[in-house]
């Protein structure tokens, strides 16, 4: 049976839990996802650091596809809406304490597509210096745990 996933009630879990503490909550968000609206400006290697603070943000709306909520940058009002694919992260900005989310969890159509792109480059400059009688990695193609220990 199908579930839907559980990366939408993780980030709204987090969030309360790091309100409830009196910290700071901040969101890690890949800029570049589709669908994706914020300042961009304040866009630094292709991500985005929000604060989420109760009284920093208004109009705050935690769905399970989309998170939107109004904030102001440089004492100008922004809209931004923010895809729960482009959240990478969720932390309390004083001490560290949150989550981190694969990259590639929730688009794994679209991070195929670009591994495959990025695999034939890596094969054509690869496959010019590698010879057949070399062994392969027998670790190569594992999926890595996307779970984390949280202290």
């Amino acid at each position: 049976m199908d579930m839907t996933p559980n990366k939408p009630y993780l980030i709204r879990a987090f969030y309360e839990w790091i309100v409830d503490n009196n910290l700071t909550p901040y969101l890690v968000v890949n800029a570049s996802i589709q669908g994706c609206k914020v300042p961009t400006q304040h866009i630094q290697n292709g991500q985005i650091v929000l604060n989420i603070l109760p009284s920093a943000v208004g109009n705050m709306l935690m769905g399970n596809d989309v998170i939107t909520f109004n904030a102001r940058f440089g004492g100008k009002p922004f809209a931004l809406t923010v895809p729960i694919k482009a959240v990478l992260a969720i932390y309390a900005r004083e001490n560290g304490a949150g989550t981190m989310f694969d990259a590639e969890e929730d688009g794994d159509e679209d991070m195929h597509q670009l591994d495959s792109v990025a695999d034939d480059d890596a094969m054509d400059s690869a496959g010019q210096n590698a010879s057949d009688d070399e062994p392969t990695d027998p670790n190569k193609g594992k999926k890595v745990s996307h779970l984390r220990v949280i202290k």
